[in-house]
């Protein structure tokens, strides 16, 4: 069944690229709305649905653009929570042009929408099954979906950082998987970068306290890594939130080889231009159990930094 929040949770933070803080509040809604955004600081508060083709072209982060021009950003991390809490029905509203970027990671959001309480709706789950494999690639990386039971994960980064270096990671998002070993990753970032970035007037709430950052084969975050592959499992926890774009959970195996999310964007636009390559279905309990957000409990939390 479809799940929604208890009851709202609000968030207070600075946006990660324009260092403006925000207020955020995720509200319950009714079975088959879906997930939408709202900028409450517009005069028409117009919502803005979350969804693959409302994306524009932005490589720093995700963002959403409504019919009437309004945007909101770095919406992949709130996105990531939602679906890995199985939650399918919600409205965020946000009084500024980007989300708050808390500590760089979904944890947060997990942590709140768990201590709310989220409940079943009386209306069954719908998820996009992959029939065929679709691929695209940009360079050296690429990022495909293929055929699977339920929603896997492989995904392989490198960097010529030693503090990074080659990762790969491969796993089912099943059972709680992405509350238990991803949500806590934070998103990163290379010294050389984050510095250019902020000679440029951008990343201007980036602190080493909200993303972690390296330089060579050093971490300067205090507190370093809160996992030895951290940098990958953040990798995945955007792919699962660039993902929920797709209007409806994945049955499928996701393969992201150095993408990012303008590259797993163009993914999902590449399989909803083959109808051939997925049709839609109503799960049956088996596929709904295989769901990120299907068995996630607050125990789960546990397991988190």
């Amino acid at each position: 069944m479809q799940a929604t929040l208890r009851q709202s949770v609000s968030f207070t933070g600075v946006g990660l690229h324009t260092g403006r803080l925000v207020r955020m509040t995720v509200r319950p809604q009714a079975a088959n709305m879906g997930l939408w955004f709202a900028r409450s600081d517009t005069p028409a508060a117009a919502l803005i649905p979350a969804r693959y083709d409302t994306v524009p072209m932005s490589r720093l982060c995700t963002k959403l653009q409504g019919d009437d021009g309004a945007e909101v950003s770095t919406v992949e991390h709130v996105m990531a929570a939602l679906a890995g809490c199985g939650i399918h029905n919600a409205l965020v509203e946000v009084d500024g042009p980007e989300l708050p970027i808390l500590d760089g990671s979904a944890a947060p959001f997990v942590r709140a929408f768990l201590d709310a309480g989220i409940v079943r709706q009386s209306a069954p789950i719908h998820a996009i099954e992959i029939l065929r494999e679709v691929s695209v690639t940009e360079g050296e990386a690429l990022a495909a979906l293929s055929p699977a039971r339920g929603l896997e994960m492989d995904f392989t980064i490198d960097f010529e950082d030693a503090a990074i270096g080659r990762q790969r990671r491969v796993a089912s998002l099943a059972n709680g998987h992405f509350v238990r070993e991803l949500c806590d990753s934070r998103t990163f970032c290379r010294k050389a970068d984050v510095d250019a970035m902020h000679a440029a007037g951008l990343a201007l709430g980036g602190t080493y306290d909200n993303a972690v950052v390296v330089d060579g084969g050093t971490v300067l975050s205090p507190g370093g890594l809160r996992h030895a592959d951290e940098a990958v499992r953040h990798k995945m926890l955007d792919a699962l939130g660039d993902l929920a774009l797709a209007g409806a959970p994945i049955l499928g195996r996701y393969t992201g080889v150095r993408a990012g999310h303008m590259l797993t964007n163009q993914l999902l636009r590449a399989l909803f231009a083959r109808p051939g390559a997925w049709r839609f279905v109503e799960c049956t309990p088996e596929q709904a159990a295989r769901l990120p957000g299907m068995g996630v409990k607050t125990a789960d939390l546990a397991h988190v930094a």
